[in-house]
């Protein structure tokens, strides 16, 4: 029996067949961390050929997975967008975690597990424990920032109004693969996110999409929760 077509139904199946070749997922994963990456960057991480890896990465920028940037005669390589880095989550949630091989391994999955970029908002544990703060405080309800939480991140420097005013969904949930709790997402969980690490509260760490939470990050925020003054003007460093 034929199958029965379901007009205007989305076509998926050539966006799975991407995703599911595990050097093109290895490299889609790489660029979870929201950074742009050369060719040879992700050949290494992903533990193939430059051939190899210019070969996949044809694959996806035709499919409209990642775009590049140029930058003279370098190319750099990046998710087409956050709808790609949610699509990705989503099948991490999902997946089963690969076994723990190595001491090496190991201290990867605990940074990772700690704090980390979903694409452009913070995540692992640290993301998790944000947003709750965030929560308990009274500074966000559901997905509406409250007047009381519109003062604390204006402290923090971010435009609220500015970025509610983006085309992308404002402060949604997003799941934790690792933690299965909540982290901030959308453009508020981006802002925010952006702030943190720009005021280099947050630095990127040595494992590709782990973030570390300085001296400066730690004293900022508790600053910033308990209620003492820190305005806009804060230098970012």
């Amino acid at each position: 029996m034929a199958a029965e077509y379901i007009a205007h139904d989305s076509d998926i199946a050539p966006v799975a067949a991407l995703i599911a070749d595990p050097t093109r997922a290895a490299i889609l994963t790489a660029l979870l961390g929201g950074r742009a990456l050369a060719a040879g960057e992700l050949a290494r991480l992903s533990g193939v050929s430059a051939a190899t890896a210019s070969a996949h990465l044809s694959r996806l920028l035709d499919g409209g997975l990642v775009g590049v940037v140029r930058q003279g005669r370098h190319r750099y390589y990046r998710l087409a967008g956050h709808e790609i880095a949610e699509v990705l989550e989503v099948l991490a949630r999902v997946s089963v975690r690969p076994p723990v091989r190595s001491l090496r391994q190991s201290r990867q999955a605990r940074l990772l597990e700690e704090a980390r970029t979903c694409y452009d908002h913070l995540a692992g544990r640290a993301g998790v424990a944000l947003r709750d703060r965030l929560v308990e405080g009274g500074f966000l309800t559901g997905e509406q920032v409250t007047p009381e939480g519109a003062r604390l991140l204006a402290g923090l420097g971010v435009d609220v109004e500015g970025v509610r005013g983006t085309r992308r969904r404002f402060a949604p949930e997003c799941l934790d693969w690792t933690e299965r709790r909540a982290h901030l997402g959308g453009a508020l969980g981006a802002a925010v996110t952006g702030v943190l690490l720009e005021r280099g509260w947050y630095r990127h760490g040595a494992v590709p999409r782990a973030v570390v939470l300085t001296d400066e990050g730690r004293e900022g925020l508790a600053a910033l929760f308990s209620g003492k003054e820190l305005t806009s003007h804060t230098p970012v460093t």
